[in-house]
């Protein structure tokens, strides 16, 4: 019988390594954040007050142009995409990328839900398909940042800036974690439980000024729910990007966010964000370059994901993974590591900003150990 490994003496201070929600700031406390709004409508001047400042905080960290509006909108990422997709598809073909499973999901609501027929260009997971070759006539939708794939375009170059159609970015895991060329980016929808570790259930919408001239220009055929309606005879509903949500948001969530992007401006706003996310993407790679038995499901380090860090394990099925996993939480190792549901059985690790890279380091040691101790079992 093989001796299994000691129990490492040292775990991550904080052990969490959730793709959504995820990790906190470090430092966080729910008793540093303001309380003001709390009790208060979102309507009043206290609250408008503060999905302004949110609002105005989340473009001075991104350095968003002018050009370019960003509203705080009901559904995560999920109800910001979709809002995107109700409103201004159907005035041009469509072409859809999916190479992982949230890609997917947007293909399915246009060919089920839309019925517009789109051009679907398909991957595997851990590829990329050609992005040369994508038609620019064509409004196009993709994935920046594929979390459940651990792949990502590599930038904006593919994007032409004389195209036709409409760039729609599904960037919930990449905004704040890579440099990314607005003047390429028509609709951008993102969540910020993500890289920020803020809530769940909030979406931010983003807009470049051919994505509003779209929405003035062109009805759908189909009706639109309440949540979704962003014009008013025939103009942009420009308070939706003033801080006057469709619905009634949790200001407690506002004031979350604010103070994640307080945070962030504390360790160097945007660029220190990136910073953290490639050094704990950088410390991970190094983990897995020593271990036979670890790979990237993304071979190509160009189009790797440096948030949501998809794993192979050698010989490993969902089984496997499932002890895997399990044996971390219960140490109070890690938790939430296993691979998304609909992706090849393999790990998942979220490296976005707010993970402390000494956290990283400390992991390496226990996935050996919970490796060993699955493959015993």
């Amino acid at each position: 019988m093989t001796d299994l490994p000691a129990v490492p003496a040292i775990k991550p201070a904080r052990p969490y390594f959730s793709s959504g929600p995820c990790a906190k700031p470090p430092g966080w406390s729910p008793e540093n954040l303001a309380t003001e709004s709390l009790g208060r409508s979102h309507r009043s001047k206290i609250g408008k007050t503060r999905l302004q400042l949110c609002i105005d905080l989340m473009r001075e960290l991104l350095k968003l142009p002018d050009t370019h509006r960003i509203g705080i909108v009901p559904g995560s990422d999920t109800g910001a995409f979709e809002m995107a997709m109700w409103t201004m598809l159907g005035a041009k073909p469509v072409t859809t990328l999916a190479w992982e499973s949230f890609g997917e999901g947007w293909v399915t609501d246009a060919v089920k839900q839309l019925k517009i027929d789109p051009t679907v260009v398909r991957a595997d997971y851990g590829q990329l398909p050609d992005l040369n070759a994508v038609d620019w006539s064509n409004d196009v939708l993709f994935t920046w940042n594929g979390t459940t794939s651990g792949v990502r375009v590599p930038n904006a170059d593919w994007i032409p800036e004389t195209r036709e159609g409409l760039s729609f970015a599904d960037a919930t895991s990449a905004v704040f974690a890579y440099d990314i060329d607005w003047a390429k980016i028509d609709v951008a929808t993102f969540s910020w439980q993500k890289v920020l570790g803020g809530e769940g259930g909030h979406g931010v919408l983003i807009l470049g000024p051919r994505a509003v001239e779209r929405l003035e220009s062109y009805t759908p055929a189909w009706p639109l729910p309440k949540v979704f309606r962003l014009v008013s005879k025939g103009k942009l509903t420009e308070g939706v990007f003033k801080g006057e949500t469709i619905n009634t948001p949790s200001m407690l969530a506002v004031e979350d966010c604010i103070a994640a992007l307080e945070w962030a401006k504390s360790v160097g706003g945007a660029d220190g964000l990136i910073a953290r996310s490639d050094a704990n993407a950088a410390a991970l790679d190094q983990i897995v370059a020593e271990r036979s038995w670890l790979g990237h499901l993304a071979a190509d380090e160009a189009t790797r994901s440096k948030t949501s860090v998809c794993l192979t394990v050698e010989g490993a099925d969902e089984a496997f993974i499932k002890t895997f996993a399990g044996l971390l939480e219960k140490q109070g190792a890690a938790y939430d590591v296993a691979g998304y549901r609909d992706a090849p059985p393999g790990l998942r690790i979220w490296c976005g900003a707010t993970v402390d890279t000494a956290d990283v380091v400390a992991l390496g040691p226990w996935l050996d150990w919970a490796y060993a101790t699955a493959k015993a079992a």
